[in-house]
């Protein structure tokens, strides 16, 4: 069966050595002393490859199913998803305020190329929310953030990649969808969106599209 091992001594280098990152200016940098980094991606290591790299072939075997519309991922895929949680590896770079850890993207950047690389089937599920997360964090209102972002954070509920209409694929400039904000603040829409990824499974309470 393939393996996966973390490169940590080769990202330790770059953060250190090439990136010198706590000479850096960025906020939170100085923070990133290279005991510090060490741990986390040791950690953010033995994740990947002694639970996440194995159930390559369990997704390749199994797939998800679909029974009485209920979306089932592979076996281990739920129990892998609640160890992801509970490290906290969710949020490892969002903002305390809504629950994460408030480490600089830098770190979250070399821990997510870990998940990534040891398996992106199962990867994408908190990576697709954290990428969701970040939007309604850069652009939704205080209202949006305090309602969804401190359970798309821990992942209790998850997000999707909504990208593209029935009629056009990948060809996003075919897309016709529109909102036209009325005067009470609401927003007409016309067109319709499908989902992509992860829009429906079995390891969160609430799926946010």
């Amino acid at each position: 069966m393939p393996s996966y091992t973390a490169p940590i001594k080769d990202m330790q280098f770059v953060l250190h050595d090439v990136l010198n990152v706590t000479a850096s200016s960025t906020p939170g940098y100085d923070e990133l002393e290279a005991d510090f980094t060490s741990a986390i991606l040791e950690e953010a290591g033995k994740l990947t490859s002694e639970v996440l790299a194995p159930l390559n072939a369990v997704g390749d075997q199994e797939g998800c199913r679909l029974e009485n519309g209920v979306v089932y991922t592979p076996k281990g895929f739920k129990d892998a998803f609640a160890k992801v949680k509970e490290g906290g590896w969710t949020g490892l770079d969002m903002p305390e305020q809504y629950g994460g850890q408030n480490m600089p993207y830098i770190l979250g950047t070399a821990v997510g190329e870990m998940f990534s690389a040891s398996n992106q089937a199962f990867t994408m599920y908190q990576g697709l929310t954290h990428g969701a997360a970040s939007a309604i964090l850069a652009h939704g209102s205080d209202a949006q953030k305090d309602t969804y972002l401190p359970n798309m954070v821990s992942c209790e509920w998850t997000g999707t990649m909504n990208l593209t209409e029935p009629h056009c694929g990948t060809d996003l400039g075919l897309m016709r969808t529109k909102a036209a904000p009325q005067e009470d603040g609401s927003y007409k829409i016309t067109g319709q969106k499908i989902f992509i990824s992860s829009g429906e499974h079995d390891m969160a309470e609430n799926i946010i599209h």
